[in-house]
């Protein structure tokens, strides 16, 4: 599969909470995410954290995919149910090497999150 293809499965299987099919997409050694107030060195972690968020997900839309090379770029809406949030908008740059995502950093307004979280937010170990 072409990077682009592999971070559109990625982004499917957690608009529909398969964290196990998005797993297998992940690399298992040196993966990196890191968010405007969160860094996680393990897919296991950063997918723990998203399972933690599947509560208030009510939907994960795709605005945008476009691809260079192995950078994926994607424009999303987070949809939530939880009113204090609403819906985030998020940018996120994929680097996908030997068919597995690598690296995933997401860009989004942290404030909203943090208030969300009462400034208790998780980092890397």
């Amino acid at each position: 599969m072409q990077p682009k293809d592999i971070v559109a499965q990625f982004i499917a299987d957690i608009r529909a909470q398969r964290l196990d099919e998005a797993k297998a997409l992940l690399a298992a050694e040196g993966f990196e995410y890191v968010g405007p107030n969160m860094r996680f060195l393990s897919r296991d972690d950063m997918l723990a954290y998203q399972f933690g968020m599947f509560a208030i997900q009510k939907d994960l839309v795709l605005r945008q995919l476009s691809a260079d090379g192995e950078h994926v770029f994607a424009i999303l809406d987070y949809r939530t149910y939880f009113e204090p949030i609403g819906d985030v908008r998020l940018a996120v740059w994929f680097r996908v090497r030997e068919d597995k995502i690598q690296c995933v950093e997401t860009f989004y307004n942290a404030a909203v999150i943090e208030n969300m979280l009462g400034g208790s937010l998780p980092s890397a170990k």
